[in-house]
């Protein structure tokens, strides 16, 4: 097997493109041997893999693989240390949230990669059955946050919705919605009745939730904090009441 030893080979140019949004329209990369490894037993559909030499008796998939030297991988990954492994699958044809039922995530307006892929990981932890993320959150096939997530978006439904709808099809289906948020109107979380199936809102890490969503909200709550910080982190936030409201 020939090794792709030029940054500037055509198929390594147009691979390198998926590292950009604009041009993740029917595939993304993942880096290292344990996304690939969730991929495979998720039976995500893989396009391809690069892999460097020292890597290659770990494939058993020799139609997909195209061996690369260390600096070509480099290229094909926003990772300082490479693992060895890149892969390009195929996006997921994602069908509209229908009928609902169960326990699930919203993230609004949350921006910070690690933060969006650290709470996708924690809600699958949980138990969780699916995550919403608005328009405007962060972009969950990006690297940074597939290496947050670590998997967890093969083992779980994300939709990406407008938030207005959303709330339309959480009232219509009467699932009850709880909102993050710090203000005279919430509720601490220990206080919280908790019933089978609720949809849980974090929301911006700078301007919390959103103004439709305080109103329409069916319960805001808090978590009361006996320190003298004046907030947590978002994430570790949604760590905190996702397991708590299980």
């Amino acid at each position: 097997m020939d090794i792709i030893r030029s940054k500037s080979n055509q198929l390594i140019k147009q691979t390198k493109k998926l590292l950009q949004k604009k041009y993740r329209k029917t595939s993304y990369l993942i880096d290292g041997w344990h996304l690939l490894e969730e991929a495979q037993k998720s039976g995500a559909q893989i396009e391809q893999i690069f892999v460097t030499e020292e890597g290659l008796h770990r494939l058993n998939q020799p139609e997909l693989v195209k061996l690369v030297s260390p600096e070509v991988l480099a290229e094909l990954s926003d990772s300082v240390t490479p693992q060895g492994v890149v892969a390009q699958l195929s996006l997921p044809q994602q069908e509209p949230p229908g009928q609902l039922s169960g326990k699930f995530l919203v993230l609004e307006d949350v921006q910070d990669p690690g933060n969006v892929g650290t709470m996708i990981r924690t809600a699958d932890a949980a138990g969780y059955d699916g995550v919403f993320i608005s328009e405007k959150s962060a972009d969950i096939y990006s690297m940074k946050v597939l290496r947050s997530m670590q998997g967890s978006h093969f083992h779980l439904p994300i939709f990406r919705v407008n938030m207005s709808e959303l709330l339309q099809l959480f009232r219509a289906q009467d699932i009850p919605v709880f909102a993050s948020t710090l203000s005279q109107d919430s509720m601490d979380y220990k206080e919280v009745t908790v019933p089978t199936s609720f949809a849980l809102v974090m929301g911006n890490e700078g301007q919390g939730i959103s103004d439709l969503m305080a109103q329409e909200a069916d319960q805001l709550v808090h978590i009361s904090m006996p320190g003298q910080a004046e907030s947590l982190n978002v994430a570790v936030a949604a760590g905190i009441l996702l397991f708590s409201f299980i």
